[in-house]
């Protein structure tokens, strides 16, 4: 590729490393937040919700804007509120008179940029002129994955060197990486998403059009099928190790977390020898018997070994589906990858939440939750099964007809 753009391409991977540190740090806090300054653990608990349904919303509302302001100007806007929540998340608490109200403001900065980040990113580097773009956008998910195991590792090293009372000084320290990608984001190339000569379809159309949705449901099984065990894996670590639930939930998410990354890299290392969709069909299949043996094996210990199949299986989903979208409706946009973006996060919140209630249900039977999310991967096969088979009719129909619109 292009010398000038692996620039672009390295700091679309450190873009991934930023929303893993604004959607896991907080979380390592929550107890000390707790203690320090009397916080209900309830308050605290809404400090997620509120995270990821600002994303949520980020992801809705770019749709119109990001095409506006352009993508360069969004890596900037992004990267700037991430490392400014990130500050304030240092600050605040501790000169409000309320502190909640203070991380409550820090949370909503760094919300912002997680959600752009999420947006921006993965269209900047399909844009990027790489050999294999699904390997690529494999590789570039995975850091998400090494930047989740990466804060929980050095944040525990740092809290047991120094004290985790020093924490505001570990909070300034994370927003120097995206202070630092956002000075990068204002010098490297980024590419135009689009073909030559083409321009994006309009919103209304690509909502008429049953690829794309079916594009959304994958989306919407892909997150589904990833948070629906990432959620519980702390409990069933807990579980098989008999660990406090304090070392389950550092050994659990990391665990699903390195199985998950080790996957994502597999493929963006031998992606041009993998066939995507016959990737997706084996990891659904996996992931079902991930399901299968979490749900229905009386050891503790294989629980906790099928969170790390699951981890796996689920690696290639979302980026796949990325890429899948990419290649069938090329000139689908910013407003395309915002809505894919949008569903997956609606699945990842929708999936643990269904696991919730069928366990509750079941009388707090955790594995009844479990065995009951397999309609997720099931979705999954079917819908990617589906896709094989559309003719290529659907998508000459659509690119004709999207450039007669814009001629």
């Amino acid at each position: 590729m292009d010398v000038r753009y692996q620039k672009t391409v390295y700091a679309c991977f450190v873009g991934y490393i930023v929303q893993a540190i604004v959607n896991n740090f907080a979380p390592l806090l929550f107890l000390t937040f707790h203690r320090s300054y009397g916080i209900p653990l309830s308050r605290i608990t809404f400090l997620v919700t509120f995270n990821f349904a600002l994303q949520l919303l980020v992801d809705l509302v770019s749709v119109r804007f990001v095409d506006r302001i352009g993508y360069r100007a969004a890596l900037i806007l992004a990267h700037l509120t991430a490392a400014f929540g990130l500050v304030m998340l240092a600050v605040l608490p501790g000169i409000l008179s309320d502190p909640y109200m203070g991380i409550l403001i820090a949370v909503f900065f760094y919300a912002v940029g997680g959600g752009l980040l999420e947006v921006v990113v993965s269209p900047v580097m399909e844009s990027c002129p790489t050999p294999n773009k699904e390997a690529a956008m494999s590789l570039l998910h995975s850091f998400y994955c090494w930047g989740h195991v990466g804060v929980v590792l050095l944040s525990t090293l740092f809290f047991a060197l120094f004290g985790i009372s020093h924490w505001q000084i570990l909070a300034i320290l994370w927003a120097v990486i995206p202070a630092v990608n956002m000075l990068v984001f204002t010098r490297v190339p980024i590419a135009d998403l689009l073909p030559e000569g083409e321009s994006a379809i309009p919103l209304g159309r690509l909502l008429k059009n049953r690829l794309f949705w079916l594009f959304v449901l994958l989306m919407i099984c892909a997150g589904a099928c990833e948070q629906a065990v990432s959620q519980w894996a702390s409990t069933f670590a807990e579980q098989a190790l008999g660990v406090t639930k304090t070392l389950g939930d550092l050994t659990g998410p990391m665990f699903f977390a390195i199985m998950m990354g080790t996957s994502r890299l597999i493929y963006g290392k031998l992606g041009e020898k993998l066939p995507l969709k016959k990737c997706i069909i084996g990891s659904t299949l996996l992931c079902l018997a991930s399901y299968l043996i979490i749900s229905l094996s009386p050891l503790p210990a294989l629980g906790l070994i099928g969170c790390g199949i699951c981890g796996f299986s689920v690696g290639i989903l979302w980026p796949g589906t990325f890429s899948m979208a990419a290649a069938a409706l090329p000139t689908g946009g910013t407003a395309m990858f915002a809505l894919l973006a949008l569903g997956g996060d609606v699945g990842c919140s929708g999936g643990p939440t269904w696991v919730g209630l069928i366990s509750s249900a079941a009388g707090d039977n955790l594995k009844t939750g479990i065995l009951c999310a397999i309609v997720f991967p099931i979705l999954m096969l079917c819908g990617t099964i589906v896709l094989i088979h559309i003719k290529g009719r659907d998508q000459k129909l659509y690119s004709a007809s999207s450039s007669k619109e814009n001629l």
